[in-house]
């Protein structure tokens, strides 16, 4: 993983947080579009392993049966 490019997204979501809260099982993220493209940086550099563009959820890996639906929007 590149720590550079994972501290320059921490210090970016750190500068706009985003409000995360689970409603009726649903994890719900709510945020500044920019926060947005730091947290997809972050996760990219976490689940891929590298700086690829994507990485696909993996049954049983990052997904499981108990995985809780996700809901993204931006303000």
């Amino acid at each position: 993983m590149n720590y550079d490019l994972a501290l320059m997204a921490l210090e970016g979501l750190a500068r706009a947080p985003l409000a995360i809260r689970v409603e009726n099982g649903v994890v719900a993220i709510e945020g500044d579009p920019a926060s947005f493209k730091e947290l997809a940086r972050l996760c990219l550099l976490i689940g891929g392993g590298q700086t690829e563009d994507a990485f696909e959820l993996q049954p049983g890996v990052h997904v499981t049966r108990d995985s809780r639906m996700l809901r993204l929007h931006g303000v």
